[in-house]
């Protein structure tokens, strides 16, 4: 190592695309921390658009180096994936050639990088799993299959060249040992390195209306419908629960942003089928359920109105079945919300049952019957939300994950000088 005895580190960071999402929202946290860690820090990137990223890649703590933006993203909207590949392989190509050895690389979404970074033997590659890519692909045709055969095997071949694997969460981390089973043979298994939110964003909300909110993208497995069937289920129980009238709530439907498939979509995107056909469908269904006066649809929003829509609500309902991790609870619980979450996946890990939220089955009847508990007390909503709130500042704050991540890689540092 360069800085033999030191503490400081070189430290490469090699991302897809720096825009907006969860993915590169973990990339920013991470080279922000590392960097108040003393250690110099490098993002390369294949795009970064400086007039729609995230604030600090323009503030000068870390350097942000693009290379390949000429290359496309897809060709006639298809072949995301080895589109994504190409790019990611010229950046390490260029950070290979261009650049003196960094002490450490850490690559996240395309592990294609990773046997190209350890051609430089002095240099240890981490690579941080969201979740194996070849589960987040339709195979469904069999020409699609055909397609997505070698970048599978690529993936997990790839991936097990890393000097350390991390992974979102416990249930990423089982879900990885049987996606992976030739590396689970070898006993490679990934370490868990939550992600974080910044809990400074979010200021105490001065007062609360009895609106339920539902941040997800439109997509099937995203169960939003369960949010609908709830709350309309509430509805029926008609009257007043303990002297507050459940005809008062509403309920707020948002759609998300995230970097999905290798490629960046909005909340709502006009192309994809699947996000119009299933937008009708909820709206259909809050029509039947004839609570469609009461359920406002957003196919998107800004941070700024996400922030505001959860200042207001009374408390967060989110749907998904086995979510590998989900951002959006540590958001609502970071924004002193309790959280209404099936009790599956990273949910599980992240909330604390009766404390910070409700953890149900994935029944409308469970989850309407937390949500009349919140009606029938707010003041237990804004304990729990306080609960919440403390709680992430305690586990997933980005002064944690720093933490975290800092020692994670000294650690896979200083295995180079044993």
């Amino acid at each position: 190592m360069e800085n033999k005895g030191s503490s400081s580190l070189n430290i490469a960071l090699i991302h897809p695309d720096l825009g907006i999402g969860g993915a590169e929202r973990l990339i920013v946290d991470a080279a922000t921390e590392l960097a108040s860690h003393g250690h110099k820090v490098h993002i390369f990137t294949a795009h970064h658009d400086r007039t729609r990223c995230f604030e600090e890649t323009l503030a000068g703590t870390f350097q942000v180096t693009v290379y390949g933006a000429f290359l496309p993203r897809h060709i006639f909207y298809h072949l995301h994936a080895v589109c994504a590949y190409l790019r990611c392989i010229f950046v390490a190509f260029c950070v290979l050639f261009m650049w003196p050895s960094f002490d450490v690389v850490l690559a996240d979404q395309v592990s294609v990088v990773v046997p190209l970074m350890k051609l430089k033997k002095s240099t240890k590659v981490v690579f941080y799993c969201h979740f194996p890519d070849l589960l987040l692909a339709q195979h469904t045709a069999i020409l699609r299959q055909i397609y997505r055969k070698p970048i599978d095997f690529i993936e997990e071949v790839t991936t097990g060249m890393a000097d350390l694997i991390l992974a979102n969460s416990r249930f990423t981390a089982s879900t990885f040992a049987g996606t992976f089973k030739h590396l689970h043979a070898r006993g490679i298994k990934p370490a868990v390195l939550y992600p974080a939110v910044n809990v400074e964003q979010f200021d105490k909300p001065h007062a609360s209306k009895f609106n339920f909110l539902s941040v997800n993208r439109f997509e099937r497995k995203k169960n939003v419908e369960l949010a609908i069937c709830a709350f309309s289920l509430l509805q029926t129980l008609g009257g007043d629960v303990q002297g507050l009238n459940v005809a008062d709530a509403t309920l707020t439907v948002v759609g998300k942003s995230i970097y999905f498939q290798l490629e960046y979509r909005r909340g709502f995107d006009k192309r994809l089928r699947e996000n119009v056909e299933y937008l009708e469908e909820l709206k259909s269904l809050a029509d039947r359920k004839g609570v469609s006066h009461k359920v406002k649809f957003m196919t998107s929003c800004s941070t700024a109105e996400r922030n505001m829509l959860l200042s207001q609500c009374l408390c967060v309902l989110y749907t998904p079945k086995d979510e590998h991790f989900g951002i959006v609870p540590l958001e609502a619980m970071a924004a002193y919300k309790p959280v209404i979450a099936c009790s599956s996946g990273g949910p599980v890990e992240t909330i604390k049952n009766g404390v910070t939220g409700f953890l149900c089955d994935p029944s409308p009847r469970e989850f309407s019957s937390a949500m009349e508990k919140f009606i029938g007390d707010p003041q237990m909503a804004e304990r729990m939300g306080s609960e919440a709130r403390q709680h992430v500042i305690e586990s997933f704050s980005t002064k944690i994950f720093g933490q975290h991540l800092n020692q994670i890689l000294l650690d896979v540092a200083r295995r180079k000088e044993d």
